[in-house]
């Protein structure tokens, strides 16, 4: 019965609801980021429209994307449900702050692989985790168009809300 009631208790809070959204986009991410570095692309670096382009930065804009789809699905239906924006302007708004998230991920990466020779992996997951908590309140206040005010807690629309 306490279990039922923290369970409950967990899914109502906004917070929450963010950290599995986020945490099922960040595996697809990771995943996806380690299959193509590992098995996909196999060369150390790919020429894209004449510019060399190292296997890991290939291989984060895949996964990056990946993970993006998915987190902006499970965001828009599962945590910020209240959002009156429509799904276009959602995901437009979400897109536009995951591209400036992918370079800021881009650029603690770089950072982590060729400064402190952190192997890319570990250098991907380092750079999701230290971002993590301002996208929640930007993907809040922005790409759904909600109050920052009330975070934790909030009436979730669930059939028969």
């Amino acid at each position: 019965m306490a279990n039922t009631k923290l369970t409950n208790r967990l899914l109502k809070n906004q917070v929450f609801r963010f950290v599995i959204s986020a945490g099922a986009g960040f595996l697809v991410d990771v995943s996806a980021f380690y299959l193509f570095y590992h098995n996909l692309l196999t060369q150390h670096t790919y020429q894209i429209f004449s510019y060399t382009v190292r296997n890991s930065t290939v291989s984060l804009a895949i996964s990056f994307c990946m993970g993006v789809i998915v987190n902006f699905l499970i965001t828009r239906y599962l945590v910020f449900t209240e959002s009156k924006l429509s799904a276009y302007k959602q995901f437009m708004r979400f897109a536009s702050v995951a591209f400036l998230g992918f370079f800021a991920n881009l650029a603690v990466i770089k950072i982590l692989i060729q400064n402190f020779g952190i192997y890319p992996p570990v250098a991907r997951i380092g750079a999701a985790l230290s971002l993590f908590f301002a996208s929640f309140f930007i993907h809040k206040a922005f790409s759904f168009s909600l109050s920052l005010r009330h975070h934790g807690t909030q009436k979730h629309n669930q059939p028969g809300n």
